[in-house]
């Protein structure tokens, strides 16, 4: 008798470490995530310079939007606070971004020039990989928020403290969806 109870307490000591591995792992799946968003990210940050530099040749009235996309861009670019943070700002900048793309379309020589034509493809490549990166992150983060939830899972979260993590979610319905790079 005593060797079953032995047994039993063995099984649940084992299921608690296998549920807390399990857990730990989710989080860490969901930590590398959200580096990679922050990766292209950066790259979209260090792009935008590029593309103001190249637009401020050929529209020069466009210069209230140009220096609100580069505010828009530094204020991103520093913010390190929470997902939902993070995707106002994101929701800004790229509301923005898509403004500007829309007005260059009124400048057919700056549509013509090599730089601009590559930063365009640059720039929609970006968007590309910004958009799986936090498909990613988001999917992570729903397996996460699943497994501290359900039972029994929900009783090792507990124990150890594990909580839910926040989805990266745009708020502006319109930078829900890449800026349109094609002319």
């Amino acid at each position: 008798m005593i060797w079953i109870l032995l047994a039993a307490v063995a099984l649940l000591v084992a299921w608690c470490i296998a549920m807390y591995n399990s857990l730990v792992a989710v989080r860490q799946h969901v930590d590398e995530a959200w580096s990679n968003v922050q990766t292209e990210l950066k790259r979209r940050y260090d792009l935008i310079p590029n593309l103001v530099n190249t637009v401020k040749g050929y529209a020069k009235h466009e210069r209230e939007l140009l220096e609100k996309l580069v505010l828009l861009r530094e204020r991103a670019a520093a913010n390190t606070g929470p997902p939902s943070a993070q995707a106002r700002d994101e929701s800004e900048l790229q509301r923005v971004l898509g403004q500007l793309m829309v007005r260059m379309e009124a400048y057919p020589e700056l549509k013509a020039s090599s730089n601009f034509l590559e930063l365009q493809k640059e720039l929609g490549n970006t968007e590309d990989r910004i958009q799986a990166a936090l498909r990613f992150y988001n999917g992570n983060v729903r397996e996460n928020n699943t497994k501290i939830q359900q039972f029994p899972g929900n009783v090792v979260a507990g124990l150890f403290q594990f909580g839910p993590k926040e989805f990266f979610d745009l708020e502006v319905p319109e930078a829900r969806q890449a800026p349109k790079v094609e002319f």
